[in-house]
C-alpha cells in the first residue's frame, strides 16, 4: 500500500510517499492529489512544516528510499552534511574512500528520492557552482539561502 500526503511549501508543492513503514519519497511536483495519509507522510509534512518556517534543522523521520548499496551509501553520507554546510561532490566521495568516484556520486545524488529531508541541495561544485539539483537551482539556491550556507 501507497500514503500520500501533500504539501505547499515556499518551493513548491511537495508530494510524500510512504509504505506504511517509512518516506520511501518526497518530489517536487506541479499539481496536488488527493490525500491518502498515513502517520509517516503526516509527521514529514509536519516536520517540513517546521523547516520552512525555521524551527528544524534536522529531521527524525523512518527513511526508506530505494537505491543500489552504493547510492544508499552516498545518501548516508548527505545525511552527514550539517544544516547550513556545503560540499562538493569529490568530498563525498572521499569521505566513502572512493575519490575516482566524484561522477557517480552525483549521479547518486540526482537519484535522490527524497528531496530537502536527505539533503542532496547541500551538494555544490568544486568551484562552488550551483549544479545539478533535480528540483531546479533556483530552488537548490532558495533552499540553500533558508539554511544560511549560500550568503548572496
Amino acid at each position: 500500500m501507497t500514503y500520500v500526503s501533500f504539501l505547499e511549501s515556499p518551493v513548491g508543492m511537495l508530494r510524500i510517499l510512504s509504505n506504511g513503514k517509512g518516506i520511501t519519497e518526497i518530489k517536487f511536483i506541479d499539481y496536488e492529489g488527493p490525500d491518502d495519509p498515513d502517520i509517516h507522510t503526516e509527521a514529514a509534512k509536519t516536520q517540513l512544516k517546521e523547516y520552512f518556517e525555521g524551527l528544524r534543522d534536522r529531521f527524525d523521520l523512518d527513511l526508506l528510499p530505494d537505491g543500489t548499496r552504493f547510492e544508499q551509501s552516498v545518501w548516508d553520507k548527505l545525511n552527514e552534511i550539517p544544516h547550513g554546510s556545503t560540499c562538493c561532490y569529490s568530498d563525498i566521495a572521499e569521505k566513502l574512500g572512493e575519490p575516482s568516484k566524484a561522477q557517480a556520486v552525483g549521479r547518486a545524488n540526482g537519484k535522490n528520492p527524497i528531496a530537502i529531508v536527505i539533503p542532496c541541495h547541500r551538494v555544490i561544485g568544486k568551484n562552488k557552482d550551483l549544479v545539478g539539483y533535480a528540483g531546479g537551482i533556483e530552488r537548490k539556491e532558495w533552499l540553500l539561502k533558508h539554511e544560511g550556507a549560500l550568503l548572496l
